[in-house]
């Protein structure tokens, strides 16, 4: 490593040297990755305790106007509790009113208890990524001259120069030098990653992150409290946590069928007044609390939190509840073929001359374009190229013009010594050549796309000479995963530079419903928005600058971290690991989810039409005898009747807790056997369950003497 004159180093006594007695060390940002990787256990003492806690401060009705099911508990228990006080005070019997109490008391907590663990468990990672953002030194350039200086004060704009072994102090920009950065405080891989500049992807780095060898100089691109750690915090918190619209419209609903029953129990009381029988107030506000829909009530927000944490667990950072909901509901993927359904580590394979021209033509071809790049394909190239015997001595001289690959041209290559040394897709660099094609170029390029690998045209001054094979593999498994997309109904699309034969032959043995051949960036938002227009969702990867306009135009962007500043900005979703094929799982988590919220929701409907039959007819059998006819329960008493239902109603929503978190079971299919699969396993089990619970406990409190 290069290390910076004496006169330039950081002073040992300065606040810089002060604050590295406190940064993270590299055994440090080891255990925080091992403990990012683990995850948050969902049943721990300390995790429990303030979950709990947590769950009698959300008794603010402040806070419970976000939930009107629980606001509405709440009323009813401070109602019952005021009946509970009268009747001590007057010297009637309370033991039934106490027990009422204290279970719709139990009912608020409970409902309050499951949306705090999942909250408690997205701050505990946070906290463990909170151990990464200590204020650490900064090595800051003012002109020729370096500077020792906190974190907290670099600001946009700054530049610094980081070493091996330190921790970068903040997001930037890689500006020169090269280095191994290892990114595990923030992705739980501990396998370093190449930083370098002037790459499209590689070329920013992360504060918090561990400079592991090399060294870099870096211009800062946030300030503090922007960084991207501190935005992953917040969002792992849920500091900046909104309801999605599905979240708002099943409030909506829950928040209609409270009124609906409300109103409904008002007046029951003039028609019990009417036939002259007296019920209780408190068997009346049981009987509303236990029929409103308190299950998916007390459960919702649980559900919407614990699928965020489930994503953040998975490495991927969703920036609103609104991508999840999307990716639950993505119908067409749009899959990049590099590094998504193949390996991308397309290296080269063969060198062949055509048109007549010697095969040492074609090396030098091959190894003068590739000098200046710095691709996986450019650098096995060269090799390639030179093991073959391509002359080894030439080098780039100082007025040689480097042609850098842009995704539009398709081509990249060096002018030097007035020679033009190019490479790229077959029918680009034809488009370049003033001559016919040669007649032996077609046969070739047809049998390497034939056999699903890439074809290079070589050529030097325009001239088409020679045709470089790159070897490709496609991910094992791939086949089988596109299967269950179609399941589920699910559309894949492939798109690719690759020309329409080396796509073809991919896209079969992949299994892709379709492809995009020789597609350049432009096509991705042409084919999202044609998507669109024909009502279909639709999500897609991308990492460079020029996939941040379809990245922003799909209902699911998920970029990657290793990726551009913009093309993170224009997604809604992260992937920390920076692995394309992860938009895969993404949308399995999206549907799993949905199912969740389906299952709960559908479980909820089920138990209150049940429950229907517990409490109204043991009730109100003595106003309307003709409701013994729906009295199929028999229990011991009105009075045990009420309490069963009320317990019941209070101990489903814990019982539930780990389904909303953990999510419910989930195998692709389409949507109508989901649905029929979760009326049947859920409803049917919502309508079965409370017959027997609330039946066994009315036989519990009767023979223990509760009642």
């Amino acid at each position: 490593m290069n290390q910076p004159p004496a006169n330039l180093r950081p002073d040992p006594t300065g606040p810089a040297a002060a604050l590295a007695r406190t940064s993270p060390t590299a055994r440090e940002m080891k255990s925080l990755a091992a403990a990012r990787k683990a995850g948050v256990r969902l049943w721990t003492w300390s995790l429990m305790r303030r979950a709990a806690l947590d769950a009698f401060r959300k008794l603010d009705p402040r806070t419970l106007l976000r939930n009107p099911m629980m606001l509405l508990v709440e009323i009813s228990a401070l109602m019952v509790s005021g009946f509970l006080i009268q009747n001590v005070v007057s010297g009637e019997s309370f033991r039934f009113s106490l027990q009422i109490a204290i279970w719709l008391w139990l009912t608020a907590l409970f409902g309050n208890f499951s949306e705090s663990l999942a909250e408690a468990r997205g701050r505990a990672q946070a906290e463990t990524l909170r151990a990464t953002r200590k204020d650490v030194p900064a090595r800051r350039l003012r002109g020729l001259r370096e500077e020792s200086v906190p974190s907290s004060s670099l600001r946009s704009g700054d530049y610094i120069v980081i070493g091996e072994g330190e921790i970068i102090p903040a997001d930037g920009e890689v500006i020169g030098g090269a280095a191994f950065v290892n990114e595990a405080a923030i992705t739980g891989e501990s396998a370093p990653v190449l930083k370098e500049p002037g790459t499209d992807v590689r070329s920013t780095v992360t504060g918090g992150t561990l400079l592991a060898s090399g060294s870099l100089r870096v211009r800062v691109s946030a300030d503090p409290g922007g960084t991207f750690l501190d935005k992953m915090i917040a969002l792992v918190e849920g500091a900046h946590r909104r309801k999605t619209p599905n979240e708002i419209s099943l409030t909506i609903l829950i928040a209609g069928l409270t009124i609906i029953f409300t109103l409904s129990v008002i007046t029951i009381q003039p028609l019990l007044d009417y036939s002259d029988t007296e019920v209780s107030v408190v068997v009346l506000l049981s009987a509303l609390v236990v029929l409103v829909t308190t299950t998916i009530g007390g459960l919702a927000s649980a559900i919407g939190i614990a699928g965020m944490d489930r994503l953040t667990r998975f490495n991927v950072l969703a920036l609103s509840g609104r991508a999840i909901e999307a990716a639950g509901d993505v119908d067409t993927l749009l899959l990049d073929k590099t590094g998504t359904i193949t390996y991308g580590n397309r290296l080269a394979a063969e060198i062949h001359p055509v048109g007549g021209n010697q095969k040492l033509v074609a090396l030098i071809a091959a190894r003068m374009s590739s000098l200046a790049d710095e691709t996986p394909e450019g650098k096995s190239l060269l090799a390639l190229a030179e093991q073959m015997g391509a002359p080894a001595e030439r080098s780039l001289s100082a007025t040689a013009e480097i042609i850098k690959f842009d995704p539009r041209t398709r081509i990249s290559g060096v002018i030097q010594d007035g020679r033009y040394y190019v490479k790229g897709a077959v029918d680009a660099v034809i488009a370049l050549s003033p001559d016919r094609a040669p007649d032996d170029l077609q046969q070739i390029v047809a049998r390497i796309s034939g056999e699903g690998g890439t074809p290079l045209a070589l050529a030097i001054d325009k001239r088409i000479v020679g045709v470089a094979y790159l070897k490709d593999t496609v991910k094992p498994g791939m086949r089988e995963r596109f299967e269950e997309f179609r399941k589920m109904g699910i559309k894949t699309i492939m798109i690719t530079g690759d020309n329409t034969l080396t796509a073809a032959t991919i896209a079969k043995e992949a299994g892709v419903d379709s492809y995009v051949a020789e597609a350049k960036p432009e096509d991705k938002i042409r084919i999202i928005r044609d998507q669109q227009r024909q009502g279909r969702m639709v999500a897609m990867t991308g990492d460079g600058t020029n996939d941040a306009p379809a990245l922003a135009q799909a209902d699911v962007g998920l970029a990657m971290n290793s990726g551009t500043a913009a093309a993170k900005e224009a997604a809604n979703m992260i992937d920390l690991d920076s692995n394309p094929s992860k938009l895969i799982e993404v949308v399995s988590i999206g549907k799993q989810i949905l199912i969740t919220r389906g299952a709960i929701t559908t479980y909820s409907v089920g138990t209150d039409l049940a429950k229907y039959f517990a409490i109204i007819p043991a009730a109100f059998v003595g106003a309307y005898p003709a409701f013994s006819k729906l009295d199929v329960m028999h229990l011991h008493s009105p009075e045990s009747a009420v309490l069963s239902a009320v317990i019941f109603n209070a101990s489903i929503i814990p019982t539930l807790v780990p389904l909303a978190i953990k999510g419910a079971p989930y195998r692709p299919a389409p949507a109508s056997k989901l649905l029929a699969r979760n009326l049947l396993v859920y409803g049917v089990g919502g309508i079965v369950t409370p017959f027997f619970g609330i039946k066994l406990i009315d036989m519990l409190i009767t023979a223990i003497g509760l009642i």
